[in-house]
């Protein structure tokens, strides 16, 4: 039977989560946390109530991984992520595995993947069983994005904003454009002085003028209306380094060569 401190928080906190009570969710997480700190929740005894204590605290943990993404609170995902970690690979064998795990592993990987922290993301992958990567459709969708990000595929990365495993992961999908499209900003101001306002949208996948306009408003780039371009300020003013090269002793030259080919004639 499960800790009666936390057995009818806990059922409320379900029935909240369904109605996806945000506010009163996150009001018994809280509750529920300072509840957790004092219970000391670990597989030592091998029975029934040990098991159910443990797969509640994995519960509560979930919920509140999940919540914090629905309030876009990426720390706090990540605190939560880091609990669930125990849960995930060092209790497995003391409970039944948790129908939401490879999903919230999924968004760890691509939260990890959304901020650019490439090497974190390989290390999360080698904790999981090789299957997974290719079968489970949670942890495949963040393996291909990053094979396209590496292949440098960005149709293909945008193209998928709708092909999302779960809602969830929609908000780290959202951050993931947002990276990509800083990146190829960076590239466009230092490639060119100006560029067609259309070719712009089109090389930053923006599907709608408003967000162009946005956009450049962020990025404090010039609008040149009458001429439909952009003009990107830092270039301006900017004057070609004129080339500098040693000077090359012609005359000189020629005649080294052409000791060279004699005394090569006099060995033959």
């Amino acid at each position: 039977m499960a800790t009666k401190s936390i057995s009818a928080p806990y059922k409320e906190l379900l029935q909240e989560w369904k109605k996806q009570n945000l506010d009163k969710v996150g009001q018994l997480l809280d509750k529920l946390k300072l509840e957790l700190t004092q219970l000391a929740f670990l597989p030592t005894s091998g029975t029934a109530a040990s098991k159910e204590d443990l797969a509640i605290a994995r519960d509560v943990l979930e919920i509140g991984a999940q919540h914090s993404v629905m309030r876009r609170d990426i720390p706090s995902f990540e605190r939560y992520f880091a609990q669930l970690k125990c849960y995930y690979f060092d209790y497995e064998n003391n409970m039944p595995e948790s129908p939401l795990k490879y999903k919230i592993i999924g968004l760890n990987l691509l939260s990890l993947l959304a901020q650019n922290r490439v090497a974190d993301f390989h290390t999360e992958l080698e904790l999981l069983p090789p299957k997974e990567l290719q079968n489970n459709v949670y942890i495949r969708h963040p393996v291909t994005l990053e094979q396209w990000l590496m292949e440098g595929s960005y149709n293909k990365v945008f193209g998928s904003k709708d092909q999302v495993p779960a809602p969830t992961y929609a908000y780290f999908i959202d951050i993931l454009l947002d990276t990509i499209r800083v990146e190829i900003a960076n590239c466009i101001e230092k490639a060119y002085e100006n560029i067609n306002l259309v070719e712009a949208a089109r090389m930053l996948y923006f599907a709608q003028a408003s967000q162009l306009t946005d956009f450049i408003a962020v990025r404090q780039w010039i609008v040149d209306t009458p001429n439909k371009r952009l003009i990107f300020p830092d270039n301006q003013g900017k004057t070609a380094k004129p080339e500098t090269r040693l000077p090359i002793p012609a005359e000189s030259l020629a005649g080294k060569v052409i000791e060279y080919a004699r005394e090569l004639e006099l060995i033959v």
